[in-house]
């Protein structure tokens, strides 16, 4: 199964791991999946258990569900290595790029609330992009002569989609990823331990100046011409603020959050909380090395400004009714959180006609589509939306069957154990869909 790994010297932390390959095993979903009958999920409690026997996590939290019926939860081990404290579905977890498709469906409601468009340039919004440069050779010299302008506007679309051609300082190499860093263009937050490569960096000071220094630096590619994994949807939080007139945060609490009954999910945890954070690991060889623990987490001071591409911490239960609204089409609990036509456009391919031959999203190495904040499927496996988190977490809905389903573990890189792929195998297991 093809996979994009999460390489400590270039793609680490943030990237998407192993879950674009493995969302193409669930083509086509049963409706035969009963959540709550414990004999069809053997196989998942089975992943789980050998995994944390094993010691290649400290534990591991499962939900599988379909349409509004509650979830199936499935936890073992603890919250570390050392911990004697079991993990639940009210666990607290590092979700990391989990968080783009949360701030995909933000974005949106305003698309809904006809207040940006689809095809609308940031520059509307953000008058700093409205005069782009490009790099001639990505990952060049910034430098006249490796530099043109763009030929044409960054847009919305973009932005959801990673078509902007913006970068990311994981993936990015040489100078432009040096400039990321000394600008504070940082999508994340990880350790109180600075470390060299792709951990270094101090983030901006706000999400104002994030958008400031991002309009600074060349874009890596044309707008609209090549799928490449971006800061896109941290720049569509700055977006969501000026539109809206207020923090991005406190939109995501009022319109997502609240109304969806996910109270333990934000941007940092409250000191009455470590109790229930897990540890976080860094794969190194053989060994897992302790990279952020609870009692000292960097996830417990406040952070510079809501990263809206990698910056949530959440729980199974919560992030399980994030999807189940989506599963419902924008209601949860006959409650409306999201018209039904925002969600089926999120979660649609909303990749730009304009991308250049063979530079779109591959799924398994096949061409796939991409929705507000994460990948989707085409053919026989339309209806899939979803995306993976870095430091071991997943999450998926089937809309054309009702089926979500999330894991969560903490040790990075996401990929390491190709664990999303046996997964996602699972899944289809239990859920009666054919495979190959």
């Amino acid at each position: 199964m093809a996979t994009v790994e999460l390489m400590l010297d270039r793609r680490a932390l943030l990237a998407r791991g192993a879950g674009a390959g493995a969302l193409a095993l669930l083509g086509g979903a049963s409706t035969a999946l009963l959540a709550q009958d414990a004999g069809s999920l053997g196989g998942l409690e089975q992943l789980a258990e050998s995994y944390v026997a094993q010691r290649k996590v400290a534990n591991m939290v499962i939900a599988i569900g379909q349409g509004q019926q509650p979830s199936a939860m499935i936890a073992r081990g603890t919250l570390g290595f050392i911990s004697r404290t079991p993990v639940d579905a009210d666990t607290l977890y590092r979700i990391y790029s989990m968080t783009k498709p949360v701030t995909g469906m933000a974005a949106m409601m305003l698309v809904d609330d006809g207040r940006i468009a689809l095809d609308q340039p940031v520059a509307d919004i953000l008058p700093a992009f409205a005069r782009l440069q490009v790099q001639k050779q990505p990952d060049g010299e910034i430098t006249p002569d490796n530099l043109e302008a763009a030929v044409r506007p960054l847009t919305m679309r973009h932005l959801l989609t990673h078509t902007g051609g913006l970068g990311y300082s994981i993936v990015q190499q040489g100078p432009l990823a040096a400039a990321y860093r000394e600008k504070g263009l940082v999508p994340a937050l990880v350790s109180r331990v600075q470390a060299p490569g792709n951990f270094a960096g101090t983030p901006a000071a706000s999400l104002e100046i994030f958008a400031d220094n991002l309009a600074t630096v060349p874009l890596v590619h044309q707008p609209g011409e090549r799928w490449s994994y971006s800061v896109g949807l941290d720049l569509m939080g700055r977006v969501i603020e000026v539109v809206t007139g207020m923090p991005f945060d406190r939109f995501l609490q009022e319109r997502i959050f609240d109304p969806c009954g996910m109270a333990s999910t934000g941007f940092q945890v409250r000191q009455e909380d470590i109790g229930r954070l897990t540890d976080n690991y860094l794969i190194a060889g053989e060994t897992l090395v302790p990279i952020d623990l609870a009692a000292n987490s960097i996830y417990l001071d406040q952070p510079p400004f809501p990263f809206g591409g990698a910056g949530l911490v959440s729980t199974p239960r919560d992030y399980d009714r994030f999807l189940q609204m989506i599963v419902g089409f924008g209601q949860i609990d006959g409650r409306r959180v999201m018209s039904e036509a925002a969600v089926r456009l999120a979660t649609s391919d909303l990749l730009p006609d304009t991308l250049a031959a063979d530079s779109g999203f591959n799924l398994d190495g096949k061409p796939a589509g991409f929705g507000a904040g994460g990948a989707v499927g085409r053919g026989a496996q339309a209806g899939l939306y979803g995306w993976s988190g870095a430091a071991g977490t997943f999450g998926f809905v089937h809309t054309g069957q009702g089926v979500r389903a999330s894991l969560f573990s903490q040790f990075m890189p996401g990929g390491q154990y190709r664990l999303q792929g046996q997964f996602l195998a699972e899944v289809a297991r239990s859920t009666g869909v054919p495979l190959g």
